[in-house]
């Protein structure tokens, strides 16, 4: 499934590009998600990802494919699998950082196939739980790209991914609908046996 997504963050185009390149510094941004190593151009690390009482946790890599400064263009192919279980996860992973009112936007392009039990949420509840990874992802980061000194900034807790809860909301507007539609259905199933 493709996805998209932009958001801005408070520094300069240049700034922007070198702290999204910062791998050590930008991963704790990202709710879930751990570095074990990074040579500079590949990022051993994996990602915890909560879907109500049960915790899945990927280990993969992802790859800088891509790191046009021109252009301030990154393309990152990344791909994990279950630790415990057959489901795997690959996204290619396209962002492009352009100047805007003295911030950047940054654009997000991302090419995903998932399966096992997260696959099951489907299309529209995954661009909705990827809207929201990516929100807390860009206040993080504009958070942490802000004013205040590294020192004051409070630490970043390695918890999972709440998959239950970011997509909490959705599932349940969907599942509302469906009961909807069933509730209806009888109603109107008795009406007729009463004819």
């Amino acid at each position: 499934m493709e996805l998209h997504h932009e958001f801005t963050v408070p520094v300069p185009v240049d700034d922007a590009w070198r702290a999204l390149l910062d791998i050590e510094r930008v991963a704790p941004c990202m709710p879930g998600a751990a570095v074990q190593d990074y040579d500079g151009k590949t990022v051993n690390g994996s990602v915890k990802v909560k879907v109500g009482p049960i915790t899945v946790t990927y280990k993969g890599t992802a790859v800088f494919e891509e790191q046009d400064e021109d252009a301030h263009r990154i393309v990152l192919i990344a791909s994990g699998r279950e630790t415990r279980g057959q489901g795997t996860a690959r996204a290619t992973v396209t962002s492009t950082l352009t100047e805007q009112d003295g911030g950047t936007a940054v654009s997000v392009r991302t090419d995903l196939t998932v399966t096992g039990r997260p696959a099951q949420f489907g299309r529209g509840v995954m661009a909705e739980v990827g809207d929201r990874i990516i929100g807390r992802f860009a206040q993080n980061l504009a958070e942490q790209l802000g004013d205040q000194p590294q020192e004051a900034q409070p630490p970043v807790v390695d918890e999972p991914l709440d998959l239950f809860r970011t997509a909490g909301v959705p599932v349940a507007k969907r599942a509302a609908a469906a009961a909807a539609v069933v509730v209806a259905l009888v109603v109107v199933l008795r009406r007729w046996r009463r004819r």
